[in-house]
């Protein structure tokens, strides 16, 4: 018989894990909404103090069932067990009263809240008044915090936190939740590798107390270091559960997309022609200052750093964000003060930021008019009258020829995978047309295909002379697609070297001055 979670579940403690041989079980599970089966009869087993991980290309059905095991949307059809029974999860509180524990990928956090705050939201330690206890909640962060080896003020707001930090906290917060099964939504795709693996020897604790972990990750190196098991879903079906020692990369990336992918990097030696951007001494007062540079048409340079070198700053005042505090601008021997964003792209700038959520979709709207929004004025538009026949037509296009996995063009883009979105607003800034196109983060959240799509489609821009600005914390992305590589510490450029001639060591060793 099923029962509705509704109430804190009889949770069993570590030591009593070992009475189920599963903690969590999913079996032939199916959802679909309007126009696309997500989920085609899924299975999951999941065994109590294991890491088991989730692969699969964008739109493979990860998320989706991982909302459902959440408690976010319900199963039109299959079952799902917990420790041993059947269970309905009608609510996220439910699903955590049951004792699950989602860190999703995209944060949700309150920026106006502080760290403790944010942890033990709706669960607030209370007085004989019934009056949040607010020393006592501190204190209970405070030793969270400590056991987690977590250098992070309780009372420090949420805005003020890097974006390293705020994963960090959404950490904390579920681990606070003292869960059966915790699930990690790439957990790792904001984090510096020192972070990556504090994080690891935290989930490597959480295993070893009996808790299993689901964790969902697009970087195989993660799935070998990690992992005890994984299962490979694709588009919404069920593909196989392995253990992670006997099955080698490349046919995992088969089972994930179907075909192989021979290469990661497709780099070609293209023409390299005149300057089409010149830097000279550009600075931002407080962050980042004399940065100089050229870049020419048909180069890719890469910006490699740390997190907090001020690669994605320096970016963001190129294209208008942040109106530089010193230096110059010139565009094809042009100089200009970049006061705007319309300004960037009127003169033929492009820029993809790296946090799609927060600076690049607009959520409520549906794909075509997330695409269009940068363009529609400047090549769409003749006196005041837009050639919607010609608009719908190039989004139709070029959605195509980025593989975008939807029904339709008026699908809401909130309802895409994070994948098939960040594909959404590349289309977006290739409407534009641009001679400088600057990408942060391309890659970010993106499974093995579509960054194999997104690096060849980087290659074409380049071999057609537009100049890119190549912005990645992977170094092995920024090695293998970039003619030149601007390596950035604390605000300052710390070397222009060849990609040719350098390797992982000396970029950071460049990174770390």
């Amino acid at each position: 018989m099923t029962s509705q979670l509704t109430s804190v579940r009889p949770r069993g403690a570590p030591q009593d894990a070992a009475r189920w041989d599963y903690v969590l079980e999913v079996e032939k599970v199916r959802k679909a909404f309007p126009g696309v089966v997500a989920l085609d009869d899924v299975s999951l087993k999941i065994k109590p103090g294991s890491v088991h991980a989730l692969m699969g290309e964008n739109g493979a059905g990860k998320s989706t069932l991982m909302k459902i095991i959440s408690g976010l949307y319900q199963p039109d059809s299959g079952e799902i067990r917990l420790r041993g029974e059947s269970v309905t999860l009608a609510s996220p509180l439910a699903a955590q009263q049951a004792g699950i524990a989602m860190i999703h990928q995209e944060l949700l956090l309150m920026n106006s809240m502080t760290v403790a705050e944010n942890i033990w939201i709706r669960r607030e330690p209370r007085n004989r008044f019934g009056l949040i206890d607010h020393a006592a909640m501190y204190q209970q962060t405070e030793a969270l915090l400590t056991r987690l080896k977590l250098d992070l003020d309780p009372d420090a707001l949420i805005a003020e936190l890097s974006m390293a930090s705020r994963q960090m906290v959404e950490i904390a917060k579920a681990v606070s939740l003292e869960a059966d099964v915790l699930i990690m939504d790439e957990s790792t795709s904001s984090i510096t590798e020192t972070e990556v693996a504090h994080l690891f020897n935290i989930i490597r604790d959480l295993r070893d107390s009996g808790i299993g972990i689901v964790y969902i990750t697009h970087k195989m190196n993660e799935l070998y270091e990690i992992a005890d098991e994984f299962t490979v879903f694709r588009d919404g079906k069920f593909v196989g559960t392995h253990a992670a020692s006997d099955v080698s990369r490349d046919q995992i990336i088969k089972m994930m997309v179907g075909r192989e992918i021979t290469q990661m990097f497709p780099k070609e030696v293209v023409p390299i022609g005149d300057v089409a951007l010149k830097v000279e001494g550009l600075g931002l007062a407080g962050v980042f200052s004399d940065v100089s540079f050229e870049l020419r048409a048909g180069e890719i340079l890469g910006f490699a750093g740390l997190v907090g070198a001020g690669r994605s700053n320096v970016a963001e005042t190129l294209f208008g964000v942040t109106p530089a505090t010193a230096g110059s601008i010139a565009l094809a021997g042009r100089k200009l003060v970049m006061s705007s964003a319309y300004k960037a792209i009127h003169h033929g700038m492009a820029m993809l930021t790296e946090d799609r959520k927060e600076t690049g979709c607009f959520l409520p709207l549906d794909i075509q008019e997330n695409m269009q929004i940068a363009a529609i004025h400047e090549n769409y538009c003749r006196n005041g009258i837009v050639d919607e026949a010609s608009l719908e037509e190039d989004c139709h296009d070029i959605c195509q020829k980025l593989r975008v996995k939807t029904p339709n063009m008026h699908e809401c883009i909130e309802n895409l995978s994070g994948g098939n979105q960040q594909k959404v607003l590349i289309c977006r800034w290739l409407l534009t047309k641009p001679r400088i196109l600057i990408l942060d983060e391309p890659t970010r959240g993106i499974d093995v295909g579509a960054k194999a799509e997104i690096h060849r489609l980087i290659v074409e821009l380049a071999r057609q002379g537009v100049a890119i600005i190549l912005i990645s914390s992977e170094l092995p992305e920024v090695l293998g697609m970039s003619d030149r590589i601007l390596v950035m510490h604390e605000g300052k450029v710390t070397g222009i070297v060849a990609a040719a001639s350098a390797d992982q060591t000396s970029i950071m060793s460049l990174a770390a001055h």
